[in-house]
């Protein structure tokens, strides 16, 4: 456990915007963890890989965890394997050797930046697949009754790109454990986009290193795998989540449209994508300003083009906003975690 100075957080997240922080506490352990963040008395932040935050130009006024833990503890299980992840682990390091070791059930989530404990508070999914569905325990410090737990999947309250861990730093999660099966081929393809580029049909299944090839390529090709050579990664990946409506929000909005917008069932709601929504409301990609720009790949990622600011990325995404929502009388809401932001929702 040491002070790292100087406090600048642009240099652990993965859009390079952000001040300092009035303290940042590197980690390696999970012991160091909780020692760390029980000496914490004002705002706490804990950060790992920085791909899902976009922090204020004035930093954040309390102090960042940064967590460095690492390492796979592996046990056989039913028809597969368990798989307890440190919490500051590189989730796509997980997902290469899960793939490389026949564990199928992410390899979907190919190429998604950031660590493994930030995948349950975000159930964070891509191509078809969600952590939620293999994720069995997630081990948590609750910073309230002061003790580690264990949150069984339920106790998570798994929701779209949510859970109860989100915008709450009451819980510091510690490590995760998957469940996933032995074998060298992938779960059903869900996600049409996946199923197409590997020539299957939707449902059918493919070889793990082939999805995971496919996948990453996919990802590549909107910018959404972290390149120091290509400006367009430099994001936080998907800025907007795509809006859930009601079946009579949704017919306003085809109406509004005069077409149907690409759309899936979720229960008995209509989730819709917010890309085409952007798109539509007459923001293309490369649309930017002030340093800033809509990525030159993937309507939905904003990007730091090197000289960018906080200040400057919230007022595009703003700009951005506001025109779906007068377009289309349907509001966007930002994907990642804003800190030390005020007046922006």
């Amino acid at each position: 456990m040491r002070d790292v100075y100087p406090p600048r957080l642009a240099e652990y997240t993965t859009l390079g915007l952000g001040g300092e922080a009035e303290r940042l506490i590197e980690v390696d352990t999970a012991d160091d963890v909780v020692t760390a963040v029980r000496s914490v008395t004002g705002p706490l932040l804990v950060l790992a890989g920085g791909s899902n935050v976009v922090v204020a130009d004035e930093g954040f006024a309390g102090t960042v965890v940064l967590l460095r833990t690492s390492g796979i503890d592996v046990t056989p299980a039913e028809d597969g394997v368990s798989a307890r992840v440190a919490a500051g682990h590189g989730w796509d390091d997980f997902v290469a050797r899960a793939v490389g070791e026949g564990w199928s059930g992410v390899e979907c989530l190919s190429g998604v930046p950031g660590s493994a404990g930030a995948t349950p508070i975000q159930n964070v999914g891509a191509y078809g697949q969600e952590v939620s569905e293999t994720i069995t325990e997630v081990t948590v410090y609750d910073r309230v009754l002061d003790r580690v737990e264990t949150y069984s999947p339920e106790r998570c309250r798994f929701a779209y790109r949510g859970s109860v861990f989100k915008h709450d730093d009451r819980y510091v999660v510690l490590d995760v454990t998957f469940r996933l099966r032995l074998s060298e081929q992938s779960g059903p393809l869900r996600y049409a986009e996946t199923a197409r580029a590997l020539g299957v049909e939707a449902g059918e299944t493919a070889p793990l290193a082939l999805v995971r090839e496919t996948v990453l390529g996919l990802r590549r090709g909107k910018g959404m795998v972290l390149d120091p050579a290509d400006p367009d990664s430099r994001s936080v990946g998907s800025f907007f989540v795509n809006p859930v409506l009601s079946a009579a929000e949704f017919e306003t909005l085809v109406a509004r449209a005069g077409t149907e917008p690409p759309c899936w069932p979720d229960g008995d709601r209509v989730k819709t994508s917010a890309a085409w929504l952007i798109q539509h409301a007459g923001f293309e990609k490369g649309y930017g300003r002030d340093g800033v720009a809509i990525s030159g790949k993937h309507t939905l990622a904003l990007t730091n083009r090197g000289d960018g600011t906080t200040t400057a990325l919230l007022d595009l995404a703003a700009e951005i906003r506001d025109g779906v929502r007068k377009a289309f009388d349907v509001v966007l809401r930002p994907e990642p975690v804003l800190v030390g932001v005020e007046g922006w929702s």
